[in-house]
């Protein structure tokens, strides 16, 4: 069962890492920090499991799965060092608080103790620490050194450093946080640093305790197995932390994808009948919601406008009295006034395959009070519903209306 665990929190923490990847792509080191914060936590609960921890003992150095998760924990921790202080920004005032000075100045020093507590790690895994003989548990295997006990120390100073820090940083940001979600994402990441501080002294002092009071095996076996337990529970409070600001992101982004999903088939056929409307050639639907070209936001602002462009071409097709007759044969419709602009579109490409443009632009579709891209592609995703639903027929004999009454007229 606490294997299960172990393979659960890597799971999740590596899923997290995965979901952030994205964030490298990008120029700014607020978000790369937090996603190298997770990626580094991730691989270290990764080799703690058993299946990695067999696979790297196949390799000829003793307990080298031990030194490489404490590696990839150090680079962990520089990075929600990193994090921690770019969350502040750039100050513009000459006065700084004293709280943001101090994260920033850890930070900023973490990078050179970073790489000397590398050093040292690696120097002390290969002189002091006893590797005779292999270990199943690294802690439990070894209490009662003094040079684990040293080894483990200098580790443990980062994790220290960091969950006190952090702890202290999100539990107040959590108190002044403006939104709800901020403010449960936060307190939760800072409990869940205190439950990192609590960890950290607690295995310091079980490991000099081993060295200086001799403990039964069975005694050290419970206290590890109780603190890798809060490690695991600390790690998923992170991930639940962290998910909940960006649950509104995730809504969001759901939302994009879905009316990109819904306005697929007013695009295409807008941009097959002007090619030069759109920037590339359009593709199959799936490929178009699925590829990584540009941000999926810039994506539906780019849609919507090539819909409008194409629209404007379409006014000098369009008979000058198919609006109106349009919005009269849409009258009857649940959601008559993006019915008719599907109407109207539709007929109009019907016309621009079977006519050449006209000199004059027949009358523009009505106005909509639009206040933003998300306001118009909305309108839009309820014009290209309505409009796969209008056969080819339906828009001729609309078509063939709107002709006959603009001769009929003086």
């Amino acid at each position: 069962m606490f294997d299960y665990f172990k393979y659960l929190t890597a799971a999740v923490m590596t899923t997290i890492a995965v979901w952030r990847f994205p964030a490298v792509r990008y120029g700014d080191s607020h978000r790369r920090a937090l996603w190298g914060g997770y990626a580094g936590f991730a691989v270290a609960l990764c080799l703690y499991t058993p299946a990695a921890m067999d696979a790297v003992d196949r390799i000829p150095v003793v307990d080298l799965s031990a030194l490489l998760r404490h590696f990839a924990s150090t680079a962990a921790i520089i990075a929600a060092l990193t994090y921690v202080a770019t969350s502040y920004g750039k100050s513009l005032g000459a006065v700084v608080p004293r709280h943001v000075a101090v994260s920033r100045w850890i930070a900023r020093a973490s990078y050179k103790a970073g790489a000397v507590g590398v050093a040292l790690l690696t120097v002390l895994f290969f002189t002091v620490v006893d590797r005779r003989t292999p270990s199943h548990n690294f802690l439990i295997d070894h209490a009662g050194q003094w040079g684990v006990a040293v080894y483990m120390t200098v580790f443990y100073f980062f994790p220290f450093v960091t969950t006190a820090t952090c702890g202290y940083q999100w539990t107040r940001a959590a108190r002044q946080a403006e939104s709800a979600s901020m403010r449960v994402g936060l307190g939760l990441m800072g409990i869940s640093m205190w439950m990192g501080l609590v960890h950290t002294v607690a295995r310091i002092a079980v490991l000099w305790a081993a060295v200086a009071f001799p403990l039964g095996p069975s005694t050290v076996q419970f206290i590890v197995d109780v603190t890798s337990i809060w490690m695991d529970l600390l790690f998923l409070i992170v991930a639940v932390g962290a998910s909940i600001p960006t649950t509104r992101a995730a809504v969001a982004r759901w939302r994009t994808w879905r009316t990109l999903y819904r306005t697929y088939p007013l695009w295409f056929d807008l941009v097959m009948a002007f090619p030069g409307t759109s920037l590339y050639p359009p593709g199959r639907r799936l490929a178009e919601i699925m590829h990584m070209r540009v941000p999926i936001d810039v994506r539906l602002d780019r849609w919507t406008q090539d819909i409008a462009d194409a629209c404007e071409k379409l006014r000098y097709y369009a008979p000058r009295d198919l609006l109106f007759a349009a919005e009269d044969i849409a009258a009857s419709r649940p959601d008559p006034e993006p019915a008719a602009e599907a109407y109207w579109i539709k007929a109009a490409l019907q016309a621009a395959d079977a006519v050449p443009a006209s000199l004059y632009a027949a009358a523009p579709l009505r106005e909509k009070p639009f206040v933003d891209t998300e306001s118009e592609a909305a309108w839009l995703e309820r014009v290209s519903t309505d409009y796969s639903r209008i056969t080819v027929d339906q828009a001729q004999e609309l078509l063939h209306f709107a002709r006959v009454g603009s001769e009929l007229e003086p």
